[in-house]
């Protein structure tokens, strides 16, 4: 690995010719641990304002439900714009912009004075935000790794847990001394530090192919092809002296008029050769939707949305449910620190494992997906602080599991690749942004019908149930699509080869023999 320019801006592009697995790649995992912990951390702990703004505002459980769910919707539906900006301007311009938004947002919501106000604020620019912020920083992240990409991208995913088990129980204690309004404005405050996150971020360019394309050289081939055709005539002139082959230069009569004929070729496959060697640098696309049709995909899209699900609810109403069961706040906030911690070891566990080669990395996933889906059954079946506590602990660590690992999987070649990783990773969030609207929503109407917090674990458990299936077609899908290009392939080579042009040789040697045999007749 040799490193191509060494004296650059810290906004300019690192040259590699190889995947550096390291390098600046640090620097990359150390700004993405602060951005998740400030992003999908802070989103994570919000639940410790929802009883104050229900009091505040004198709303229900689904109303102040809505806030969160459009922060998602908004975060996950403007993916591919992420996408698109990052491509255009480059990603630490946006995401040091997402920063601004986010920060402007939560200092904003904090002078709110209907619910309203609080989902124009924190779900729109706020969520905004989270998406230019969050998506083109894992996706740096991953150009920069190979082999350690999923330990690396599980462990700095890890911000987020943190972030939880600490401010949760901060949270906590500075509303109890400032109140929920400028706990929230300390929040804003806090996420504008983002945007020094998004100036470390520098973009990596592989160029592996071109000093494989310097090596050969152009000329000798060109002098190869025409040595070779000069022998075939030359021998083909030998064969009967009483035959004259009039593809020779040398046995047509008025030698200067043929010449210009015989140059034209030798231009010709000049310009060829030229043109074969230096291509035109394709234009890198906005937005690569081909990845639509790329059945593997899709399965893994619908995972993503049905998981989503499960994803933000249990975090959300973990305290209401302790609440509701007798449970004090203080010891309700140490099952939401308690979750937090889990899934730190969750991520960790999965991104070393996922790290051991060979290994089919999806089965691993699936696997977790089902487990995850066991822990959110659960929930309703614990009825104290210690079984809440035990369902948490789990629930937590199967999240980690999860949670760390499904965006940078799209790297992966059982679903799309690393080529197409960018694109795939702004398509991916856009569908499950459907998902991330639906679900809060659809948890808070459950709660406030049966008037029992049991009911948004069961919904949660039902979308995990949908995406395990999902899932599990992921890989069949894609053996399947690559058998079929593969017989493709086949058929269109065997198809082409019947068609290509002749030889040199052969088309010298069916002149030849026609030749010969067109003064057999005369003779």
């Amino acid at each position: 690995m040799t490193v191509k320019a060494v004296k650059m801006l810290c906004t300019a592009p690192n040259v590699y010719t190889k995947v550096p697995d390291g390098g600046w790649g640090w620097t990359i995992a150390f700004a993405f641990f602060f951005v998740e912990a400030l992003t999908y951390g802070i989103i994570k702990s919000f639940g410790v304002f929802f009883n104050d703004l229900m009091e505040s505002f004198d709303e229900t459980n689904s109303r102040i439900s809505w806030i969160i769910s459009i922060c998602v919707f908004v975060q996950t539906f403007t993916a591919p714009l992420s996408t698109v900006l990052s491509n255009r301007f480059g990603h630490h311009f946006v995401v040091m912009a997402g920063g601004v938004l986010i920060s402007t947002g939560m200092v904003t919501a904090s002078f709110a004075r209907t619910v309203v106000d609080m989902y124009v604020t924190i779900g729109v620019i706020s969520g905004l935000g989270y998406c230019l912020s969050f998506l083109p920083t894992v996706t740096i992240l991953s150009q920069y790794f190979d082999k350690r990409r999923s330990l690396v991208t599980a462990v700095a995913s890890t911000g987020e847990c943190f972030a939880v088990f600490s401010f949760a129980p901060a949270i906590t204690a500075l509303k109890e001394q400032i109140g929920w309004r400028y706990s929230l404005l300390s929040v804003g405050v806090l996420q504008l530090s983002i945007v020094i996150c998004g100036s470390l971020l520098r973009p990596i360019i592989i160029k592996e192919q071109e000093e494989v394309k310097a090596q050969p050289p152009e000329e000798p081939t060109e002098t190869k092809y025409m040595l070779e055709n000069e022998q075939t005539r030359t021998s083909i002139e030998s064969i009967d002296s009483g035959v004259e082959i009039t593809t020779s230069p040398s046995n047509v009569p008025g030698n200067t008029k043929a010449e210009p004929k015989s140059e034209e070729p030798k231009e010709h496959v000049q310009i060829l050769v030229e043109n074969n060697s230096t291509p035109p640098e394709p234009k890198t696309k906005l937005l690569d939707f081909s990845v639509m049709r790329d059945y593997s995909f899709i399965c893994y899209a619908f995972f993503g949305l049905f998981a989503t699900l499960g994803f933000f609810a249990p975090s959300l109403y973990i305290i209401p449910l302790s609440l509701s069961l007798g449970i004090g706040k203080d010891h309700s906030a140490y099952i939401l620190s308690a979750m937090a911690i889990a899934e730190v070891f969750g991520r960790i566990s999965a991104g070393w494992v996922l790290n051991k080669k060979p290994i089919r990395k999806i089965y691993i996933e699936l696997i977790c997906v089902v487990l995850l889906s066991v822990a959110l059954f659960a929930f309703p079946f614990a009825s104290e602080f210690w079984g809440l506590m035990t369902c948490s602990i789990f629930f937590g660590f199967m999240l980690g599991t999860v949670a760390g690992t499904h965006i940078p999987l799209l790297a992966e070649d059982d679903v799309v690749g690393i080529a197409k990783m960018s694109s795939a990773a702004g398509v991916y969030v856009f569908i499950q942004s459907l998902a991330g609207l639906a679900g809060p929503p659809l948890a808070g109407v459950l709660v406030d019908t049966t008037q029992n917090y049991s009911s948004a674990f069961y919904s949660c458990a039902a979308g995990m149930v949908l995406g395990a299936v999902f899932l599990s077609l992921v890989r069949p899908c894609k053996a399947g699509l690559c058998h079929r290009q593969q017989q493709c392939a086949e058929e269109s080579a065997a198809e082409v080869v019947p068609d290509l042009p002749d030889d040199f040789i052969e088309m010298d040697i069916g002149k030849a023999e026609n030749s010969g045999k067109g003064c057999d007749g005369t003779a």
